[in-house]
């Protein structure tokens, strides 16, 4: 009880969680990815979209927080909720392997950022550095292990620690910012990927995918909340400030450099950007930042992938041993399972590049079905009426954002391609083991009827994935 009544975490927590989550390593290579793919007006377009369809979904973790107090789970718990056993399974299976694979990247890319001052670290996968990798991994482990307040705690710091060079990177490039460089790359110019406006904002909506992934983490973390409503009001603040941020970074940077060259940039792309205003301190500046963001990302997704872990074995859809908390009320195996995985996959990166290369693409595409399931919930209970009075104003209001943060799901799914729905496959499918082991220690049956069809859509796309990766028709 004494565990109980001191974690509980107040609205600047979550937001921070929040913020924590979503500020990560992509925030900090916009500059080169947008102007890879578009120019100002396809850029503009790509965040208008892709901020009006997060921040449906925003809207919807706020309405399910409301309507849905009991389901402390976020993610996983809304596609049970709503779809039933099996569909709650792949979503928590799904977030957190995007959870695990996003902390391997995390690695490497530190180190790759640290390789061009220290070459024994490479490009990030030599021995060297996955040997500090692992000793980090495994010192927040144990930090984790002490308690989760402590450790949300720190990701407080390290969010506003990350917050700061990003301001004033914004400040900086505003305050050099040229207008005609800017006017020459409002439609992107000679040389861009696809002279189709179109083509180029959805070869962005990906990136957009990577940038927003984090969006739920109030929600994930709603049974630390001191209040419920705490849980949506976090998410909005988060997602506001975010989206703030990333626009301006992306806009700015066209008023410095040609379009052309932004896209030629090195990642991280900000300290490119940075760099042609101030020197090479400037890059230096970025690096750091990049590294201190890094980090406070890190520590955010092993919390968040332990919890759902933890949360989905309380709801006897994992095996009960994922449910153990250690003296300081901490999901203690489900951080052992999430840190072993990370550790197997650091090491994977010494010998298989490529197997690497598609565990990262995975992430954007493993995100989308928990996603889409949570606005599909959402629209469902605002058709059915389910939570609602029987005249309730804001029924329609819940109807029209659930149903527009639903399309926006889909339309990410279509925006990724066949391809990518492939590769999801390759994880939901051999990770149904897992619900196999724990349907049968409740001693109840597998699947219905309907859940047998999913389940083997899921092995065929999984055996059409390997093949194409073995013909070499799908690639990395």
């Amino acid at each position: 009880m004494a565990a109980e009544q001191t974690q509980k975490f107040s609205v600047f927590t979550l937001t921070a969680m929040v913020v924590g989550s979503m500020v990560g390593a992509g925030i900090f290579s916009l500059p080169q990815t947008f102007g890879r793919a578009t120019g100002v007006y396809g850029a503009l377009i790509a965040w208008a979209i892709a901020g009006g369809g997060m921040l449906m979904l925003a809207f919807v973790f706020q309405t399910l927080a409301r309507r849905k107090p009991e389901l402390d789970a976020g993610v996983y718990a809304y596609a049970k909720a709503g779809f039933g056993e099996y569909p709650g399974f792949l979503s928590a299976l799904g977030y957190w392997t995007v959870c695990c694979l996003g902390n391997v990247s995390y690695f490497v890319l530190i180190k790759s950022t640290l390789g061009a001052l220290i070459p024994v670290f490479g490009d990030g996968n030599t021995v060297q550095a996955v040997a500090v990798s692992s000793v980090i991994l495994w010192t927040v482990h144990f930090l984790i292990l002490r308690g989760v307040k402590e450790a949300a705690s720190l990701n407080r710091i390290a969010t506003v620690a990350k917050i700061i060079p990003i301001i004033l990177f914004i400040v900086i490039v505003a305050a050099a910012f040229k207008p005609d460089v800017f006017a020459a790359n409002l439609s992107g110019g000679a040389g861009a990927e696809t002279p189709n406006l179109f083509a180029q904002v959805r070869g962005t909506m990906l990136v957009t995918v990577f940038v927003f992934v984090g969006i739920e983490g109030a929600s994930v973390y709603s049974r630390y909340a001191r209040r419920r409503e705490d849980v949506g009001l976090a998410t909005l603040l988060g997602f506001l400030g975010v989206l703030a941020l990333m626009v301006m970074i992306t806009v700015l940077s066209y008023g410095v450099l040609p379009r052309e060259e932004l896209g030629a940039l090195r990642n991280p792309s900000m300290a490119g950007v940075l760099q042609a205003v101030v020197g090479p301190w400037g890059a230096v500046f970025v690096s750091a930042g990049l590294i201190i963001s890094v980090m406070g990302a890190y520590l955010s997704w092993s919390l968040l992938a332990a919890e759902v872990l933890f949360s989905a074995a309380k709801m006897e859809s994992m095996p009960a041993f994922l449910a153990r908390e250690n003296a300081r009320a901490v999901p203690a195996a489900a951080l052992w399972l999430t840190n072993a995985l990370v550790q197997s996959f650091l090491i994977i990166t010494l010998f298989a590049e490529q197997a690497f290369l598609l565990a990262l693409k995975l992430t954007s595409s493993m995100i989308l079905i928990p996603y889409l399931l949570v606005a599909a919930y959402a629209l469902k209970l605002a058709i059915t009426g389910e939570s609602y009075r029987p005249v309730a104003p804001e029924r329609r209001g819940d109807l029209v954002r659930a149903g527009l943060a639903t399309l926006y799901a889909l339309g990410l799914i279509y925006a990724g391609g066949l391809k990518f729905l492939l590769l999801s496959a390759v994880i939901y499918a051999p990770g149904t083991l897992l619900y196999v082991i724990t349907r049968r220690e409740q001693g109840r049956p597998v699947f219905t009827v309907i859940e047998v069809v999913m389940f083997a859509v899921a092995v065929a796309g999984a055996l059409a994935a390997a093949y194409g990766l073995a013909t070499g028709q799908i690639s990395v």
